[in-house]
């Protein structure tokens, strides 16, 4: 295998590993006992206090403009509002139907980087997104028919696609000034800053009240949170974030298959032939998409999970020049 399949292989290794971990996330989530932005602000926090140690390993630190860390502020705070929402929204709605709504991230990923950077995404990607998308309209629409109305829980679900859209977009802006690990602990940091301040601002008590509690914020916070995004960023160092977010569009079939083991919320046959379409989807996108022709080479450069270096050559699309701020 040559270096550049490698390193491929690598990107995509993580990529599933970062889906399988968040999709616990809804379960996690329903085993607290405690308020949705209480559960947040640990899923934050436990990491946090894990990475602490890294601040002080030796080596020298890329140094970072004062333009790079309000990015990284800025990712953080929507990351704490796509946190807060997405956990209140588990609590008042099914964890499949939070999942699925907070999954048209792609939607606005895909148009953001349109309408900011001019990089419009090839059609097989939008081929791939309206099947994925189709999928969880039939596994939402299912769902939907045993409610009423449409509920404070999606509409909550749906802001949390959209602030973890913005976190998608500067996480990909940011990475070709930084690493994995710096990255992850900067983000996190803020993430917690902000999440504390939004529990003060909402009087949310963050008192731990069992041990089932406990063990699920860690769970939410090693698993979810630290496994979960560390290997995330690094597959957004290789690969572009609209073909990351439509893999993270099977996140809805797993935690609904979880939810139903786990929470009682059992599979049904709209949800099955749903996440089918959501996995369709994702393959035509990343299999006809070539997403190795569209990642930005920066971002290579600075990855360092495990050892792997990008070999991102002449093939690639250069990230435009236009900036968030």
């Amino acid at each position: 295998m040559d270096k550049s399949a490698h390193n491929k292989a690598w990107s995509y290794a993580a990529l599933v590993t970062a889906i399988v971990c968040i999709a616990w996330s809804a379960i996690f989530v329903r085993w607290t006992s405690i308020p949705g932005p209480a559960s947040a602000f640990y899923r934050c926090l436990i990491p946090a206090i894990v990475l602490l140690p890294t601040w002080f390993l030796p080596g020298r630190r890329p140094k970072l403009s004062l333009r790079s860390y309000a990015i990284i502020a800025i990712g953080g705070f929507f990351f704490a509002l796509d946190l807060a929402f997405y956990n209140t929204s588990i609590l008042q709605t099914s964890a499949t139907n939070s999942t699925l709504l907070g999954n048209n991230t792609p939607i606005i990923v895909g148009l953001l980087t349109w309408l900011l950077f001019r990089r419009r995404p090839a059609f097989s990607f939008w081929v791939g997104l309206a099947l994925a998308v189709a999928g969880s309209a039939v596994i939402m629409g299912a769902d939907l028919a045993k409610h009423t109305k449409f509920g404070l829980g999606d509409a909550m679900a749906l802001a949390a696609a959209a602030c973890f859209a913005v976190y998608l977009i500067a996480t990909e802006e940011i990475r070709s000034h930084t690493t994995t690990l710096e990255f992850l602990r900067l983000a996190i940091l803020s993430s917690t800053i902000f999440m504390f301040v939004f529990t003060l601002i909402l009087r949310t008590p963050l008192i731990i009240p069992d041990h089932r509690t406990l063990l699920a914020l860690l769970g939410l916070g090693l698993v979810s949170q630290l496994g979960g995004y560390l290997a995330l960023t690094f597959a957004l160092g290789h690969l572009p974030a609209t073909v990351t977010s439509v893999s993270l569009l099977s996140q809805g079939p797993l935690t609904a298959v979880l939810a139903a083991l786990l929470l009682g919320e059992p599979l049904t046959g709209y949800q099955i032939a749903g996440g089918a379409l959501v996995l369709l989807g994702v393959g035509l996108a990343n299999h006809l998409g070539r997403p190795e022709n569209e990642v930005n080479a920066a971002f290579g450069e600075t990855a360092d999970m495990g050892g792997v270096e990008s070999n991102a050559g002449d093939d690639v699309t250069a990230y435009p020049s236009k900036k968030l701020l």
